[in-house]
């Protein structure tokens, strides 16, 4: 005991707040996300599973996943974009209600990564919806997939 009187509390500390998108983007408090996959190797959405699992627990910072882009804020993407995904991708984000938000998880939907020039691969999901967030790696891990979150919800 006297070596834990001596030593005090010992916590690495808090993490640093996320970078907050200009002006909020309309969006406060909470964000329902819509996730595609656009033709990636599925490391993304096991990162992305695991941002909404017990350990990361997303949804306690207000973020939430939705099965309908008619109630999404956020539109998650992963992998490059194929030429089969690019008509359906565009669907889901035209059918999503203003403000909306798209995020590109990873290095794949950011610059296509190891399938740039690949047989059936259209390019990044910037060249077919509007980007407004990247979140890099390959894959990338899952507090990097909250913490862009989090900067989308403000909290």
């Amino acid at each position: 005991m006297g070596r834990i009187r001596r030593a005090g509390r010992a916590a690495e500390p808090a993490p640093e707040p996320p970078p907050r998108l200009p002006s909020g983007a309309g969006l406060g408090g909470s964000v329902q996300v819509r996730h595609v996959d656009a033709g990636s190797c599925n490391g993304c959405e096991i990162e992305i599973g695991q941002a909404f699992g017990p350990v990361y627990d997303a949804e306690r910072h207000g973020v939430r996943l939705v099965a309908s882009p008619r109630h999404a804020d956020v539109l998650t993407v992963t992998g490059p974009v194929t030429v089969n995904m690019a008509q359906p991708l565009r669907a889901t984000y035209e059918a999503m209600p203003r403000p909306r938000l798209v995020v590109a998880v990873g290095d794949c939907a950011r610059d296509c990564g190891v399938f740039a020039g690949g047989h059936g691969v259209l390019g990044p999901v910037g060249d077919v919806v509007p980007v407004d967030v990247r979140v890099p790696g390959c894959p990338p891990e899952p507090a990097a997939i909250v913490a862009a979150l989090r900067g989308v919800s403000g909290r």
